[in-house]
């Protein structure tokens, strides 16, 4: 399988891109290729996925095979030319722009070019992206930043000038589901995960294989024929909160042991005659540091698994939506076609409409300090009130 078939339903950027990876192929690079690109497109659309199918691209011989060591590692993470940056706290620090101008300006060891790949550079701020600003306007000649947002417009001026834009949209489902029967997995299983994730590939992938994904998704969905009373309201809203809270925990808390840990050792636990007291002493500044890191990491996590949720419900009332209106499309969620039809014909597409717009003025609201328990208390009461 070419690493190319990878980018679902995007074959106007596949085609840019394989034009980019032949142009580098000259010296100097041709038209095709340039030194900063921004990815940009809704979640799911392939952001990252197009980012490493470049990066696999440029380090790949034949321009992105899939079968040699280059693209295997590459989409592996496991490439010595190839870092992949994830920011894990609410914004990019100064600390890691240092660290990516750094690792920027190395020459690669493997092949022709070094590729920065940064995830959600729209978390770059002031300060970071001023930092980073000189290295992508004027990279070493060997240097390729690769960029990926929502949209342009979340991401810096100064930074965004300096770019390719490619935007990317979201495939379609039948695309996705495609995908994963590639990957072995069942067809209607593919279908519904597919579906049900609204062409986000990496969603469909975790309800596919997951039976936990599954389940709370199932929960959620539950959620507009349960809000009765006040009461129900903050149990709903409480319930999310703490589903949101205890899945994040632990996809952070291996994480966050390591980091500990490591950093303990860089303070000499282990060495012989140094007490764990001491340690902790000398390391009280570090440990402090890192601690309000993870935080901030644990934080992101949640609000991000939070607003996955509420995607969720959106795609509820979207389908009651089209059945008010008779539209005729497929129901993102027809195995619950009975549920959303009763919900349908107890409303109309008036006030369906108002609970839609409470669901995105909700998701925005997690962007901000606002306490998600709150957020949720009054969403789940503006829903029932309409």
């Amino acid at each position: 399988m070419s690493i190319w078939e990878r980018l679902v339903g995007q074959a106007d950027t596949v085609q840019l891109l394989q034009r980019a990876v032949a142009d580098a192929q000259d010296v100097p690079a041709g038209p095709g290729m340039t030194h900063a690109w921004l990815f940009t497109g809704p979640p799911g659309a392939g952001r990252s996925t197009a980012a490493l199918l470049l990066a696999a691209g440029l380090e790949c011989a034949a321009g992105g095979c899939g079968d040699c060591a280059n693209c295997k590692d590459v989409m592996r993470d496991l490439h010595d030319d190839v870092v992949r940056f994830e920011p894990q706290q609410l914004q990019i620090t100064r600390d890691e722009a240092a660290n990516l101008i750094k690792l920027a300006s190395r020459k690669p060891v493997r092949g022709r070019w070094s590729v920065i790949i940064v995830e959600d550079a729209d978390r770059l701020n002031e300060v970071s992206g001023n930092m980073l600003l000189k290295s992508i306007e004027e990279p070493t000649p060997h240097t390729i930043w690769l960029l990926c947002a929502p949209s342009v417009e979340d991401v810096l001026p100064t930074i965004r000038s300096r770019c390719r834009v490619q935007v990317l949209r979201t495939p379609s489902w039948r695309d996705v589901a495609q995908l994963l029967q590639h990957d072995g997995i069942e067809r209607s299983m593919a279908a519904h995960a597919a579906r049900a994730a609204q062409g986000h590939v990496g969603r469909a992938r975790a309800l596919a294989t997951d039976e936990a994904s599954r389940r709370h998704r199932h929960e959620i969905l539950r959620i507009p024929l349960q809000l009765n009373d006040l009461p129900a309201c903050f149990a709903v809203a409480a319930d999310i909160t703490s589903a949101a809270t205890e899945d994040a925990n632990r996809a952070t808390a291996l994480l966050d042991d390591r980091e500990r840990s490591d950093l303990l050792q860089a303070y000499g636990e282990g060495a012989t005659g140094v007490t764990r007291a001491k340690i902790e002493r000398l390391a009280r500044g570090a440990i402090k540091e890192l601690e309000a890191r993870q935080k901030s990491r644990r934080t992101r996590a949640v609000r991000d698994r939070l607003d996955r949720s509420l995607v969720d419900l959106l795609s509820f009332y979207r389908d009651v939506l089209m059945l008010q209106l008779d539209t005729g499309m497929d129901l993102i969620n027809e195995e619950l076609r009975p549920q959303v039809a009763q919900v349908a014909g107890a409303s109309t597409p008036t006030r369906t409409r108002v609970r839609m717009d409470a669901i995105e003025r909700a998701r925005g609201r997690f962007e901000s300090n606002a306490s998600p328990q709150l957020v949720l208390e009054a969403l789940a009461v503006e829903l029932a009130r309409a």
